[in-house]
C-alpha cells in the first residue's frame, strides 16, 4: 500500500466521514477514492451506449460458449 500525504479542508473532511459513515479519515478517503473511480468506470460504460455491435443473440451469448459443455 502506498501512503501519501494530502492537505483537505476540514469542513470538506468532516462532512466525506459523515456521508460515508467511516471510522477513520483514512477509511474515508479510500471509500470516497473507490466510489469515484466506479462511478468514472460506470460513465465510460455508458458513453459507448450505441457504439458497439454485437452479432451474437442473446441465447448465443448466454450459452453458446463451447468451452462450457
Amino acid at each position: 500500500m502506498a501512503r501519501a500525504t494530502v492537505t483537505l479542508p476540514q469542513d470538506l473532511l468532516n462532512e466525506l466521514l459523515s456521508l460515508v459513515d467511516a471510522k477513520s479519515k483514512t477509511e474515508a478517503v479510500i471509500t470516497a477514492v473507490k466510489d469515484e473511480i466506479r462511478l468514472r468506470r460506470a460513465a465510460r460504460i455508458k458513453a459507448m451506449a450505441g457504439h458497439m455491435m454485437f452479432t451474437a443473440g442473446a441465447d448465443e451469448l448466454r450459452h453458446g460458449d463451447g468451452r462450457l459443455g
